[in-house]
């Protein structure tokens, strides 16, 4: 390693061979569906003033005590190695104070981001363990980008509120509305989680090592087994394969989940770093932050929407399919949503009584079966 730049007056932070961005802004990297989640979630009713009043209560103090007194704090001393990439991930992205980050005792592989004032970066060591260096730079540069992006804020509001949900359970409406702001959260936080992905692409500059990171985390630590190529072509699998009653049961698995499935990340991040606008962000031409302020609402809702069409647009999914031809007018739509749908009811004759007969009904899908819950929190998976 060759020597060192100075990053805020001082301090002395690794000299890589990548490209820094100077003054870029968040927006250079964030997922126009990111964008339209997290305005779409501050228009929720109440969401204001329960973010108001969380401001206030919630033991950030606490926080900071308790992975003070029970994990490793990263620096020179400790972790050398995760600090020179912290520093480094913050020196490209120009994110002026470096974030503390914590080690944690913890098997499972996992990586967040929290804070209301100043965000803190937390790594378990499922996760050290489970990464090899270039890996684990991507990782640290996601957790760098939700610091710059301003996610922390709402990332530690949806781990509080999930943890109140389930002390208010026993009260009908009262975990209603909490559970109405935890589902608009856990939305807006998988669209976050692409575009972090994004920024820690950017500080790693290598989307191999991106790609095996995220199927590492789906698959462990088994490299000579697992191919990324192979692990893509899932994630086509997964959205091309199946029929209606597929897509709907895709919609159920996700909705309990704070994360975007790994395969879909994975084939996210790739179509990105093959786009004209990633090529653009490394030819030093993005958004700068100074600029933020002139950055108009509007052109983010066409750009979410453009997005969002373009998804539909393109998707091999049967249900997007079928979206797609609603909008496009297309014929015989009836028909097609009853053979999609065919294997929810039985596939014998109809009987001879009509429409109100006693035909035998089909096997109704179980909203909560396969629905990919595991009851923990949500976690900002790596």
């Amino acid at each position: 390693m060759s020597d060192g730049h100075q990053h805020n007056g001082n301090e002395k932070v690794p000299s890589r061979q990548r490209r820094r961005f100077p003054g870029i802004s968040s927006r250079a990297y964030e997922h126009p569906a990111d964008r339209s989640a997290l305005v779409a979630l501050r228009k929720l009713t109440g969401f204001d003033t329960v973010f108001k009043a969380l401001s206030g209560l919630l033991p950030e103090r606490s926080l900071r005590l308790l992975f003070l007194s029970d994990s490793v704090r990263v620096s020179d001393r400790q972790f050398t190695h995760l600090n020179v990439m912290l520093r480094d991930a913050c020196y490209i992205l120009d994110l002026e104070k470096v974030p503390p980050m914590y080690v944690k005792q913890d098997p499972t592989p996992n990586a967040m981001c929290i804070g209301m004032d100043e965000p803190i970066i937390v790594v378990t060591t499922g996760l050290v363990e489970l990464l090899d260096e270039e890996e684990m730079r991507a990782v640290v540069g996601h957790e760098v980008g939700h610091a710059l992006s301003g996610h922390s804020v709402y990332r530690t509001i949806l781990l509080f509120l999930t943890s109140l949900a389930v002390r208010v359970a026993w009260i009908p409406l009262g975990n209603v509305a909490i559970m109405a702001i935890v589902t608009a959260l856990r939305e807006w936080f998988r669209k976050s989680e692409l575009s972090a992905d994004r920024a820690g692409l950017l500080v790693g500059q290598d989307p191999q090592a991106s790609m095996r990171g995220l199927m590492k985390i789906a698959g462990g630590n088994h490299l000579h087994e697992m191919n990324v190529d192979a692990f893509l072509e899932q994630a086509e699998e997964y959205e091309a394969g199946g029929d209606l009653r597929d897509s709907v049961l895709k919609i159920l698995n996700v909705l309990p989940r704070s994360h975007p499935f790994t395969t879909v990340r994975a084939a996210e991040l790739k179509k990105w770093a093959e786009t004209r606008e990633y090529q653009r962000v490394m030819d030093g031409h993005y958004p700068r932050r100074d600029e933020d302020k002139d950055a108009s609402v509007r052109d983010s809702w066409r750009d979410s929407a453009s997005s969002y069409a373009g998804d539909v647009k393109n998707s091999k999914d049967p249900l997007m399919k079928l979206v797609s031809d609603i909008a496009g007018g297309a014929g015989d739509l009836g028909d097609r949503v009853r053979r999609g749908f065919g294997g929810f009811t039985s596939s014998g004759p109809r009987p001879a009584h009509g429409p109100d007969g006693p035909g035998e009904p089909g096997a109704s899908p179980d909203p909560d079966g396969g629905a990919g819950g595991n009851g923990r929190p949500p976690r900002d998976g790596a």
